[in-house]
């Protein structure tokens, strides 16, 4: 037993500490928190929350961490007096419940891992921190774990905004100086994931440890290569291939002796998934030990209509890494070889696959760009331009510009070689032209990949001042320049110039801290 006296919790209730799988089934059963579906994994609906509340997230204000803060509208301040009241009220209401407790890490890399301690209401909220985070082995190990951090998660306690000084009644709570989360008010679980790579973001860089969020896999030549994107642009599908050994599908850092997962599981998207087109993904909704999120069930088959979105199209799957074939073993690989950044644009202008200099890397990196097509539902299809710094910023907690020149300088001491890849739209924007061909997108990353794009002659690019390889193998060469497949050339020059406008202004809001690298951005 555990007394968690030390987190001023005086416990009466029940207290159960790493549990397996198994009893955190008959648990959360026993509960009437979960069902099990065919094929064994566990469905859990979430409530009102079906996905992450980024407007209900706060980092306390204290004197360790305040000077290094990216204070704004991402990483809003919470007054320490305020979050003292939540948590004494929080830990008032835990007291009489019965607690699940999982002992856990984040961070392949020994050397930099986070010893975290989960602390939750509900048994299939553990068995998520389970799935997702890196487990202990070791009966002996997990006897004396002294944990780094604390994450205390009350589902079920609500905050009163007009009295607590939060926004809704959900909070998630970061409090750097005593090294504890705090979340309520919702049972979406993807927030306790979240919430720890945000910490990871704030306490590895200052080790000189690169954080990212982003894919990573290896070749059978230990030849390792690093997948950004915002969601829709292939950063999931691109990473998976079978020929290459999956090290992570979402976070990891990368230090002095290469690239390390911060994760022990998976956290995948399983809207309309299909067994033909992502079978290793599918397969794992079929698995006893998988926990289903908001998936719709057949009330009398208890098979998952995966297809159905009648709660969220936000439908999502948790699993160990190693329910994936080829995953790592120990969650490691080599320095880069290669870094893609993925785009999806809608404007149809950025070419499929481009050279990026290290410079070039570190302001699309800062800029984070993906474009969505807003209000298709009414008939207008003019694209939206989708800046997030870092390729994820609501999660960095401290300077972009900080994590960019971190960037810079791996790249340049290991030889990384850096590339912009556009998974969007080409011959027009979207509603004109059509979506690149997934296979001349494979075919590029393949090549990338295999080092086939050395021999290939480059142009500038006019515009954005990148190098657009003249051929790559199985794609035609006039896909690869993209002004040639419009049929109206001064559109597409029109277009340019509206896109190179919204990069420039959105950059406007880092030329203080990055004039130079501004430099490296495209021109009007």
């Amino acid at each position: 037993m555990t007394d968690l006296s030390y987190l001023g919790l005086e416990h009466t209730g029940r207290l159960y500490r790493n549990l397996s799988p198994p009893r955190l089934y008959e648990e959360a059963i026993a509960r009437g928190e979960a069902q099990v579906a065919d094929g064994g994994p566990l469905v859990a609906e979430t409530g009102r929350y079906t996905g992450r509340s980024p407007d209900d997230k706060f980092i306390i204000e204290e004197p360790s961490s305040r000077d290094d803060i990216w204070w704004g509208q991402v990483n809003q301040s919470f007054p320490e007096s305020g979050f003292d009241a939540i948590l004494a009220r929080v830990l008032e209401v835990l007291s009489r419940q019965d607690l699940f407790l999982q002992d856990c890490y984040a961070g392949a890399d020994p050397r930099y891992r986070l010893s975290t301690r989960i602390v939750t209401t509900f048994a299939w909220h553990s068995l998520f921190a389970r799935n997702m985070f890196i487990r202990e082995a070791d009966p002996a190990v997990l006897a004396g774990f002294a944990p780094d951090w604390h994450l205390i998660y009350a589902p079920g306690f609500e905050t009163e905004p007009g009295r607590d000084g939060t926004k809704s009644e959900a909070f998630i709570l970061v409090h750097p100086g005593r090294r504890l989360v705090l979340i309520g008010g919702t049972r979406y679980a993807g927030e306790m994931k979240k919430s720890i790579f945000s910490v990871l973001n704030y306490v590895l860089p200052k080790q000189g440890v690169m954080s990212m969020h982003c894919s990573a896999n290896m070749g059978a030549a230990g030849d390792t290569a690093l997948f950004f994107g915002l969601s829709g642009t292939g950063k999931t599908t691109l990473s998976a291939s079978p020929d290459r050994v999956l090290i992570g599908d979402d976070e990891h850092g990368w230090s002095d002796r290469g690239i390390f997962n911060f994760e022990g599981g998976c956290y995948a998207k399983a809207i309309s998934l299909s067994a033909a087109a992502e079978p290793e993904i599918y397969a794992t909704t079929r698995r006893f030990g998988t926990v289903l999120e908001n998936v719709v069930l057949d009330p009398d088959s208890r098979i998952p209509d995966l297809d159905d979105d009648g709660l969220t199209e936000n439908t999502r799957a948790s699993y160990p890494i190693d329910f994936i074939p080829n995953a790592s073993d120990d969650g490691l690989g080599n320095h880069p070889r290669h870094l893609i950044m993925l785009t999806c644009d809608a404007f149809g202008v950025l070419p499929p696959v481009a050279r990026l200099s290290p410079e070039q890397a570190m302001y699309h990196f800062i800029s984070g760009y993906t474009a969505k097509v807003a209000g298709t539902e009414r008939g207008v299809k003019e694209p939206t331009a989708t800046f997030s710094p870092c390729f994820g910023a609501p999660f960095m907690m401290l300077h972009p510009t900080y994590y960019a020149r971190m960037l810079g300088e791996k790249i340049r001491s290991h030889g990384t070689r850096c590339w912009l890849v556009n998974t969007g739209w080409s011959g027009g924007a979207y509603g004109a032209g059509e979506r690149i061909s997934i296979a001349h997108t494979r075919a590029i990353v393949d090549a990338i990949l295999a080092d086939e794009l050395d021999a290939a002659g480059t142009d500038v690019d006019p515009f954005f001042g990148i190098a657009v390889p003249r051929s790559c193998p199985r794609v035609p060469a006039p896909v690869l320049q993209p002004r040639s497949t419009w049929q109206d050339p001064v559109a597409y020059d029109e277009k340019a110039r509206h896109l190179v406008q919204l990069f420039t202004e959105h950059f406007r809001g880092y030329e203080d801290e990055a004039t130079d690298i501004a430099t490296a951005g495209p021109k009007a």
